[in-house]
């Protein structure tokens, strides 16, 4: 797609005139009233939603977004990753993997303003304007919006059950005060407080406070084993590798490709910041890549290589609940370690929600907002992230299994970080055909589509080899 019909796309009337809501005017007039004869009118969507109500965002604030969505509750898997692969193919992959996603971040920044006078502020609509209306919807819908309301599902699973943990810390005996689903009661209801924040620029406090605590529970879980070297000895800790199937192989490397996240939140992070010819975002956006994600390699190759050298084949099989790693600093090190582990655990993931639900929200309001030609009421906005949250509250406790199902469904949307944005840059750049930057990109997208299919097929393979405890609504 040309870069002048990227512009008449993103400048369609048929919003006003009750076509679909998918599409944004960036060119609006703040104005809502009609602006010339037969015109429907047009209204400022992107000054009323809640990704790009504030552009007043900086290097700062991106950064404190960034890490906090980049960094996530997968970074504890990556020592049982190591445990499938073994040392050498473990730290290869994972160090391909982080190169591979920050070249995509790269793609992505460099594109939020590719098209003169376009800010494509969100994921879906730089998809529909490289892949055209149809195929960027199908394409682009379902990854984005798992990768939205599937991960705050997961984190009301992890950060309800990782409670009940506390608590059994606690109390020191199986009879904890609170039950599973009451653990998830209370988290859901914490996550709601947290998402009435009114916009994404607004939430960066919440960021800060979750990139805080993410660095701490990294920095306890891999500090924790140097310090007592000693007790390592006493483990007869083995690096054998004991099973080298294709299922467990890639199932593994499966796991190191869904800790690589936040893609799907770069140009929206982006649309918070202000641009103009001589400073455009761009550049303040890649200050903010750049820190966030050498915080982002230190936490992430730091607990898989300290972690896996500290217990090797002691650490539980791939996949499943975050908690059974967490057992293993509950057995090994002091009451107070592990509660301190748990506490910052649970406040990251309180932390994450609300920017990972924040697609979710700017997309319903989008839809409101369209068809009532007016920003939504302080209540309207309040009742729609109470709706949302109740949804992935609902999903949560009904699918509680849906961390065994991390890498299945996950490679889906391992799409939005490997694959689309090199498929995007060759349609909005243009890119001369069968160049070296087209054959890369080609190249590049394609392997990462093949590696989603081939983790699904893994999967699939590992679940029907070690089974699935599906306990619909009963957590």
């Amino acid at each position: 797609m040309s870069k002048k019909a990227s512009a008449i796309l993103f400048d369609l009337e048929s919003q006003e005139r009750g076509g679909s809501p998918s599409f944004i005017s960036q060119t609006l007039s703040k104005d809502p009233q009609p602006t010339s004869d037969g015109d429907g009118g047009r209204i400022p969507l992107e000054e009323w939603l809640p990704i790009t109500e504030s552009r007043k965002g900086n290097v700062y604030t991106a950064t404190f977004h960034l890490f906090c969505s980049g960094l996530g509750l997968q970074v504890l898997l990556l020592p049982a990753a190591l445990a499938s692969l073994g040392w050498v193919w473990g730290v290869i992959i994972l160090t391909v993997g982080f190169a591979w996603k920050l070249y995509t971040v790269w793609l992505l920044v460099h594109l939020h303003e590719a098209v003169h006078g376009i800010r494509f502020s969100r994921y879906l609509r730089l998809a529909i304007a490289s892949f055209g209306v149809k195929l960027g919807k199908l394409l682009g819908i379902f990854p984005v919006m798992y990768l939205s309301g599937g991960a705050c599902s997961i984190l009301v699973i992890t950060g309800g059950k990782t409670i009940k943990q506390l608590l059994h810390i606690i109390y020191e005996d199986d009879e904890v005060p609170l039950t599973t689903l009451q653990c998830f009661v209370i988290f859901s209801c914490l996550a709601v407080v947290m998402c009435q924040f009114p916009n994404l620029n607004s939430l960066f406090g919440i960021s800060l406070i979750g990139g805080v605590m993410a660095i701490a529970y990294s920095t306890a879980i891999w500090s924790l084993p140097l310090a007592s070297i000693s007790q390592r000895d006493q483990n007869n800790v083995s690096y054998a590798t004991k099973d080298t199937s294709f299922d467990t192989i890639f199932n593994a490397i499966g796991l190191i490709a869904i800790s690589f996240r936040g893609n799907n939140l770069i140009l929206e992070i982006q649309g918070t910041l202000p641009s103009d010819s001589k400073n455009p975002s761009r550049k303040t956006m890649w200050k903010a890549v750049v820190i966030s994600h050498v915080f982002i390699a230190v936490c992430m190759f730091l607990v898989a290589i300290v972690v896996y050298w500290a217990y090797g084949d002691k650490i539980p099989a791939t996949g499943g609940p975050i908690g059974n790693y967490l057992e293993l600093y509950e057995q090994d090190y002091s009451k107070r370690a592990a509660c301190f582990i748990h506490i910052t655990f649970i406040i990251n993931c309180l932390c994450s929600y609300p920017i990972n639900l924040m697609p979710a929200c700017d997309n319903a309001e989008m839809m409101y907002t369209t068809k009532r030609h007016k920003p939504c009421s302080i209540f309207v906005r309040m009742m729609f992230r109470v709706f949302l949250c109740l949804v992935c509250f609902f999903v949560a406790v009904g699918f509680t299994f849906l961390p065994y199902l991390a890498v299945l469904i996950g490679a889906i949307g391992l799409l939005v970080t490997f694959t689309y944005p090199c498929f995007m840059w060759i349609s909005i750049k243009q890119l001369q055909r069968e160049s070296l930057m087209w054959w890369f990109n080609v190249s590049v997208g394609s392997i990462g589509a093949s590696f989603s299919v081939l983790f699904v097929f893994a999967s699939a393979l590992h679940l029907a080899d070690k089974g699935l405890h599906a306990n619909f609504f009963n957590p």
